[in-house]
């Protein structure tokens, strides 16, 4: 059985007045300045950018460690293509610092 709530003249006007401010509430509480979100967001990438570039200098030497014994290695066997290794290696090694300068001067972090 179901049971219709009957809202007398006074009641219903009651009750639109509230239901509108509580509306209007959660509108207001739900809305936020763009600009402020955006320029918090770009703080945010802007303090994340050092360590990202210190893990990223870690990565590097650590795989600069790895392409170094690498080299060594063949180096010592006597392969041909030793200084194609040596020049790959020392070439994504001056490629890793040069893109974080690069990304660094470009967004003036």
């Amino acid at each position: 059985m179901k049971r219709k709530w009957k809202l007398l003249g006074s009641s219903r006007m009651m009750y639109a007045v509230t239901l509108t401010m509580l509306l209007m509430t959660i509108q207001t509480m739900n809305a936020q300045d763009g600009l402020a979100g955006i320029n918090e967001a770009n703080d945010q990438v802007r303090s994340y950018f050092d360590a990202g570039c210190n893990l990223m200098y870690a990565i590097g030497a650590i795989l600069g460690l790895i392409g170094a014994v690498k080299v060594y290695q063949k180096w010592n066997a006597g392969d041909q293509d030793t200084s194609k290794v040596a020049a790959a290696w020392f070439g994504s090694c001056i490629f890793l610092v040069v893109v974080a300068t690069i990304i660094q001067s470009f967004f003036g972090i």
